[in-house]
Protein backbone atom coordinates (compact mmCIF):
# COMPACT_ATOMS: atom_id res chain seq x y z
CA UNK A 1 0.00 0.00 0.00
CA UNK A 2 0.95 3.73 -0.89
CA UNK A 3 0.75 5.44 2.20
CA UNK A 4 -0.77 8.67 2.43
CA UNK A 5 1.52 10.11 5.03
CA UNK A 6 4.71 9.54 2.66
CA UNK A 7 2.99 11.36 0.04
CA UNK A 8 3.68 14.57 -1.88
CA UNK A 9 0.12 15.89 -0.86
CA UNK A 10 1.15 15.03 2.54
CA UNK A 11 4.74 17.11 2.31
CA UNK A 12 2.40 19.93 0.93
CA UNK A 13 0.25 20.01 3.43
CA UNK A 14 2.85 20.06 6.23
CA UNK A 15 4.99 23.29 4.57
CA UNK A 16 1.29 24.64 4.68
CA UNK A 17 2.25 24.54 8.20
CA UNK A 18 5.17 26.17 8.21
CA UNK A 19 6.90 22.84 8.73
CA UNK A 20 10.40 21.70 7.23
CA UNK A 21 9.92 18.86 4.67
CA UNK A 22 12.29 16.50 3.80
CA UNK A 23 11.76 14.34 0.38
CA UNK A 24 14.73 11.72 -0.86
CA UNK A 25 14.56 8.84 -2.65
CA UNK A 26 17.09 6.20 -4.61
CA UNK A 27 17.04 2.93 -5.65
CA UNK A 28 13.96 0.98 -4.29
CA UNK A 29 13.65 3.51 -1.95
CA UNK A 30 12.34 6.57 -1.02
CA UNK A 31 11.00 8.93 2.48
CA UNK A 32 9.53 12.26 3.65
CA UNK A 33 10.96 13.55 6.76
CA UNK A 34 9.75 15.91 8.61
CA UNK A 35 11.75 18.25 11.04
CA UNK A 36 10.35 18.36 14.73
CA UNK A 37 11.29 19.04 18.15
CA UNK A 38 10.85 17.71 21.67
CA UNK A 39 12.59 17.77 24.76
CA UNK A 40 15.87 16.28 23.92
CA UNK A 41 16.20 18.57 21.14
CA UNK A 42 15.02 18.29 16.81
CA UNK A 43 13.73 15.53 15.46
CA UNK A 44 13.67 13.67 12.05
CA UNK A 45 10.64 11.91 12.11
CA UNK A 46 9.13 9.97 8.97
CA UNK A 47 5.81 9.15 9.66
CA UNK A 48 4.90 5.43 8.26
CA UNK A 49 8.52 5.26 6.26
CA UNK A 50 10.82 5.33 4.87
CA UNK A 51 9.31 2.86 1.85
CA UNK A 52 11.88 0.53 0.68
CA UNK A 53 11.56 -2.45 -1.88
CA UNK A 54 14.62 -4.76 0.07
CA UNK A 55 16.09 -5.11 3.31
CA UNK A 56 19.08 -3.36 1.32
CA UNK A 57 17.22 -0.26 0.04
CA UNK A 58 16.32 0.18 3.66
CA UNK A 59 19.40 0.21 4.75
CA UNK A 60 20.49 3.10 1.96
CA UNK A 61 17.40 5.14 3.11
CA UNK A 62 17.94 5.12 6.52
CA UNK A 63 22.30 5.76 5.41
CA UNK A 64 20.65 8.84 4.09
CA UNK A 65 18.31 9.91 7.07
CA UNK A 66 21.24 9.48 9.42
CA UNK A 67 23.04 12.07 6.91
CA UNK A 68 20.33 14.58 6.84
CA UNK A 69 19.64 14.79 10.73
CA UNK A 70 23.34 15.65 11.26
CA UNK A 71 22.61 18.09 8.92
CA UNK A 72 19.95 19.90 10.29
CA UNK A 73 21.09 19.09 13.87
CA UNK A 74 18.97 16.86 14.89
CA UNK A 75 19.10 14.69 17.82
CA UNK A 76 17.63 11.53 16.63
CA UNK A 77 15.89 9.92 13.65
CA UNK A 78 12.28 8.66 14.36
CA UNK A 79 11.16 6.11 11.15
CA UNK A 80 7.98 3.41 11.13
CA UNK A 81 8.96 1.25 8.31
CA UNK A 82 5.53 -0.29 7.41
CA UNK A 83 7.01 -1.28 3.82
CA UNK A 84 10.89 -1.95 4.24
CA UNK A 85 11.78 -5.78 2.94
CA UNK A 86 11.01 -7.05 6.33
CA UNK A 87 7.70 -8.14 8.34
CA UNK A 88 6.42 -7.14 11.61
CA UNK A 89 7.58 -9.76 13.57
CA UNK A 90 11.09 -10.23 11.96
CA UNK A 91 11.43 -5.84 12.88
CA UNK A 92 12.66 -6.07 16.39
CA UNK A 93 15.35 -8.46 15.35
CA UNK A 94 16.45 -6.03 12.33
CA UNK A 95 16.50 -2.97 13.48
CA UNK A 96 17.84 -3.06 17.01
CA UNK A 97 20.96 -5.17 15.65
CA UNK A 98 20.96 -1.86 12.92
CA UNK A 99 21.12 0.53 16.49
CA UNK A 100 17.61 1.62 16.70
CA UNK A 101 15.39 1.37 20.04
CA UNK A 102 11.52 0.91 19.96
CA UNK A 103 10.16 4.87 20.86
CA UNK A 104 8.93 5.72 24.05
CA UNK A 105 5.44 5.47 22.29
CA UNK A 106 3.66 4.51 18.73
CA UNK A 107 3.48 7.47 16.55
CA UNK A 108 1.20 6.24 14.22
CA UNK A 109 -1.24 2.89 14.76
CA UNK A 110 0.74 -0.24 15.08
CA UNK A 111 -2.49 -2.16 13.73
CA UNK A 112 -4.35 -1.13 11.40
CA UNK A 113 -7.76 -2.90 9.43
CA UNK A 114 -7.66 -2.52 5.90
CA UNK A 115 -10.68 -3.40 3.09
CA UNK A 116 -9.48 -4.90 -0.22
CA UNK A 117 -12.30 -2.82 -2.50
CA UNK A 118 -10.08 -3.56 -6.19
CA UNK A 119 -12.46 -6.64 -7.05
CA UNK A 120 -16.35 -6.72 -7.50
CA UNK A 121 -17.75 -4.57 -4.55
CA UNK A 122 -20.80 -7.28 -4.47
CA UNK A 123 -17.70 -9.37 -3.15
CA UNK A 124 -17.15 -6.69 -0.48
CA UNK A 125 -20.86 -5.95 0.32
CA UNK A 126 -20.73 -10.14 1.32
CA UNK A 127 -18.14 -9.83 3.81
CA UNK A 128 -19.36 -7.40 5.78
CA UNK A 129 -21.99 -8.20 8.41
CA UNK A 130 -25.57 -8.11 7.17
CA UNK A 131 -26.73 -5.15 9.14
CA UNK A 132 -24.08 -3.66 7.54
CA UNK A 133 -25.18 -4.39 3.86
CA UNK A 134 -29.04 -4.03 4.60
CA UNK A 135 -28.53 -0.39 5.85
CA UNK A 136 -26.12 0.33 2.96
CA UNK A 137 -29.03 -0.46 0.52
CA UNK A 138 -32.51 -0.05 2.19
CA UNK A 139 -31.53 3.50 4.23
CA UNK A 140 -32.60 5.96 1.51
CA UNK A 141 -36.49 4.55 2.27
CA UNK A 142 -35.86 6.67 5.30
CA UNK A 143 -34.87 9.60 3.12
CA UNK A 144 -31.22 9.76 3.83
CA UNK A 145 -28.98 10.15 0.64
CA UNK A 146 -24.88 10.58 0.07
CA UNK A 147 -22.57 13.25 -1.81
CA UNK A 148 -19.37 13.84 -1.56
CA UNK A 149 -17.76 17.26 -1.31
CA UNK A 150 -14.11 18.94 -2.08
CA UNK A 151 -14.95 21.94 -1.05
CA UNK A 152 -13.00 23.03 2.28
CA UNK A 153 -15.52 25.57 3.20
CA UNK A 154 -17.97 22.67 4.22
CA UNK A 155 -14.90 21.14 6.75
CA UNK A 156 -17.44 23.04 8.93
CA UNK A 157 -20.44 20.35 8.68
CA UNK A 158 -17.92 17.68 10.33
CA UNK A 159 -15.99 19.71 12.71
CA UNK A 160 -19.98 20.67 14.07
CA UNK A 161 -20.47 16.93 14.80
CA UNK A 162 -17.29 16.54 15.82
CA UNK A 163 -17.44 18.87 18.79
CA UNK A 164 -21.28 17.56 19.23
CA UNK A 165 -19.37 13.68 19.53
CA UNK A 166 -16.29 15.10 21.84
CA UNK A 167 -18.93 16.37 24.41
CA UNK A 168 -20.99 13.52 24.47
CA UNK A 169 -18.27 11.29 24.76
CA UNK A 170 -15.30 13.08 26.46
CA UNK A 171 -12.62 13.22 23.92
CA UNK A 172 -10.36 15.62 22.27
CA UNK A 173 -10.55 15.70 18.53
CA UNK A 174 -7.99 17.83 16.08
CA UNK A 175 -8.63 21.42 16.56
CA UNK A 176 -10.74 23.11 13.97
CA UNK A 177 -7.88 25.62 13.16
CA UNK A 178 -6.21 22.23 12.34
CA UNK A 179 -8.27 20.58 10.16
CA UNK A 180 -9.42 23.86 8.58
CA UNK A 181 -6.15 23.62 7.47
CA UNK A 182 -5.93 20.24 6.19
CA UNK A 183 -9.47 21.23 4.14
CA UNK A 184 -7.70 23.99 2.83
CA UNK A 185 -4.39 21.90 1.68
CA UNK A 186 -6.04 18.80 0.62
CA UNK A 187 -9.46 19.08 -0.69
CA UNK A 188 -8.79 21.74 -3.70
CA UNK A 189 -6.11 19.03 -4.68
CA UNK A 190 -8.24 15.90 -4.58
CA UNK A 191 -6.30 14.67 -1.95
CA UNK A 192 -9.00 14.62 0.61
CA UNK A 193 -12.88 14.18 0.23
CA UNK A 194 -15.40 15.06 2.63
CA UNK A 195 -18.57 12.23 2.43
CA UNK A 196 -21.73 13.80 4.06
CA UNK A 197 -24.95 12.09 4.48
CA UNK A 198 -28.11 13.82 4.89
CA UNK A 199 -31.44 13.67 5.70
CA UNK A 200 -34.23 15.78 3.87
CA UNK A 201 -31.28 17.99 2.65
CA UNK A 202 -29.73 18.77 6.55
CA UNK A 203 -26.57 16.94 7.04
CA UNK A 204 -26.82 13.92 9.94
CA UNK A 205 -23.14 12.51 9.47
CA UNK A 206 -19.86 13.34 7.60
CA UNK A 207 -16.37 11.48 7.52
CA UNK A 208 -13.41 13.14 5.48
CA UNK A 209 -11.33 10.72 3.97
CA UNK A 210 -7.04 11.45 2.24
CA UNK A 211 -6.15 9.72 -1.13
CA UNK A 212 -2.88 8.33 -1.96
CA UNK A 213 -2.42 6.57 -5.69
CA UNK A 214 -3.91 3.24 -4.15
CA UNK A 215 -5.23 3.82 -0.49
CA UNK A 216 -7.92 5.92 0.93
CA UNK A 217 -7.44 6.70 4.56
CA UNK A 218 -10.57 6.78 6.96
CA UNK A 219 -9.58 9.63 9.18
CA UNK A 220 -12.36 11.56 10.79
CA UNK A 221 -15.99 10.67 11.16
CA UNK A 222 -18.79 12.11 13.84
CA UNK A 223 -23.24 12.20 13.42
CA UNK A 224 -25.58 14.16 15.00
CA UNK A 225 -26.76 12.37 18.02
CA UNK A 226 -30.41 13.15 17.19
CA UNK A 227 -30.35 11.15 14.47
CA UNK A 228 -29.03 8.08 16.02
CA UNK A 229 -31.30 5.78 15.27
CA UNK A 230 -31.12 5.43 11.75
CA UNK A 231 -27.09 4.50 11.94
CA UNK A 232 -26.08 6.71 9.12
CA UNK A 233 -22.71 6.15 9.69
CA UNK A 234 -22.56 2.83 8.60
CA UNK A 235 -23.80 3.77 4.55
CA UNK A 236 -21.69 6.34 4.82
CA UNK A 237 -18.65 4.51 5.47
CA UNK A 238 -19.82 1.81 2.61
CA UNK A 239 -20.52 4.95 0.45
CA UNK A 240 -17.39 5.89 1.09
CA UNK A 241 -15.64 2.45 0.10
CA UNK A 242 -18.12 2.01 -3.23
CA UNK A 243 -16.54 5.75 -4.27
CA UNK A 244 -12.99 4.46 -3.63
CA UNK A 245 -13.47 1.55 -5.83
CA UNK A 246 -15.09 3.57 -8.39
CA UNK A 247 -11.86 6.22 -8.43
CA UNK A 248 -9.65 2.96 -8.85
CA UNK A 249 -8.16 2.67 -5.30
CA UNK A 250 -7.01 -0.83 -4.18
CA UNK A 251 -7.30 -0.64 -0.79
CA UNK A 252 -9.64 0.95 2.30
CA UNK A 253 -7.63 1.88 5.62
CA UNK A 254 -9.96 2.04 8.63
CA UNK A 255 -6.76 3.09 10.63
CA UNK A 256 -5.74 2.18 14.08
CA UNK A 257 -7.83 -1.36 15.93
CA UNK A 258 -6.53 -2.91 19.01
CA UNK A 259 -4.52 -5.87 19.77
CA UNK A 260 -7.31 -8.84 20.00
CA UNK A 261 -6.56 -10.04 23.28
CA UNK A 262 -7.34 -6.67 24.60
CA UNK A 263 -10.63 -6.40 24.87
CA UNK A 264 -10.53 -3.31 27.56
CA UNK A 265 -8.43 -1.53 25.16
CA UNK A 266 -10.03 2.17 24.46
CA UNK A 267 -10.01 1.25 20.86
CA UNK A 268 -12.13 -1.82 21.52
CA UNK A 269 -15.42 -0.06 20.42
CA UNK A 270 -14.09 1.18 17.44
CA UNK A 271 -12.44 -2.18 16.57
CA UNK A 272 -15.77 -3.72 16.57
CA UNK A 273 -17.18 -1.19 14.51
CA UNK A 274 -14.16 -1.28 11.43
CA UNK A 275 -14.17 -5.38 12.02
CA UNK A 276 -17.94 -4.96 10.90
CA UNK A 277 -17.50 -4.02 7.03
CA UNK A 278 -14.86 -7.00 6.55
CA UNK A 279 -11.08 -6.82 6.09
CA UNK A 280 -8.27 -8.30 7.44
CA UNK A 281 -5.63 -6.89 9.98
CA UNK A 282 -2.43 -4.95 9.07
CA UNK A 283 0.24 -5.42 11.30
CA UNK A 284 3.11 -2.77 11.06
CA UNK A 285 6.55 -2.71 13.30
CA UNK A 286 5.80 0.30 15.56
CA UNK A 287 7.65 3.26 15.75
CA UNK A 288 11.69 3.50 16.29
CA UNK A 289 14.43 5.41 17.10
CA UNK A 290 17.95 6.24 16.06
CA UNK A 291 20.22 8.32 17.91
CA UNK A 292 21.99 10.68 15.99
CA UNK A 293 23.66 12.42 19.03
CA UNK A 294 23.84 9.48 21.34
CA UNK A 295 24.56 11.35 24.66
CA UNK A 296 21.77 13.57 24.40
CA UNK A 297 19.63 10.98 23.41
CA UNK A 298 20.55 9.34 26.28
CA UNK A 299 20.51 11.94 28.81
CA UNK A 300 16.89 12.29 27.21
CA UNK A 301 15.71 8.64 27.79
CA UNK A 302 16.84 9.16 31.51
CA UNK A 303 15.03 12.60 31.93
CA UNK A 304 11.39 10.50 30.60
CA UNK A 305 12.14 7.72 32.95
CA UNK A 306 12.53 9.76 35.66
CA UNK A 307 9.71 12.24 34.79
CA UNK A 308 7.33 8.60 34.27
CA UNK A 309 8.45 7.34 37.74
CA UNK A 310 7.92 10.30 39.75
CA UNK A 311 4.11 10.19 38.23
CA UNK A 312 3.76 6.63 38.85
CA UNK A 313 4.55 7.57 42.97
CA UNK A 314 2.47 10.49 42.99
CA UNK A 315 -0.55 8.67 41.46
CA UNK A 316 0.54 5.93 44.54
CA UNK A 317 0.39 8.51 47.03
CA UNK A 318 -4.06 9.79 45.67
CA UNK A 319 -4.88 6.16 46.23
CA UNK A 320 -3.89 6.46 49.94
CA UNK A 321 -6.94 7.00 52.44
CA UNK A 322 -7.10 10.56 53.93
CA UNK A 323 -7.03 8.84 57.79
CA UNK A 324 -3.41 7.34 56.56
CA UNK A 325 -1.99 10.07 54.60
CA UNK A 326 -2.80 12.31 58.19
CA UNK A 327 -0.97 9.38 60.13
CA UNK A 328 1.97 9.77 58.18
CA UNK A 329 2.37 13.36 58.55
CA UNK A 330 2.52 13.12 62.03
Amino acid sequence: MDHFLQSPAWADFQRSLGRTVHQRSGPGWSFLAIEESNPAGKLLYAPYGPVAASLAAFDAAVAVLTDLARGCGAVFVRIEPVDAGFTAADADAVLRTRGLRPAPANQQPELSWVVDVDRDFKDVLAEMKPANRNLYRNIHKKGVTFRSSQDAGEISVLLGFLHLTAARNGFRPQSDDYLTAVARSLMPAGAATLFIAELEGEPIAASLAYDSSDTRVYAHAALDDAHRKLSAGIPLLVTLMADAKDRGLKFVDLWGVAPADQPEHKWAGFTAFKKSFGGREVAYPGTWDLPVRPLRYGGYQLARKGAQAARRVLAAARKVPVRLRSALRR
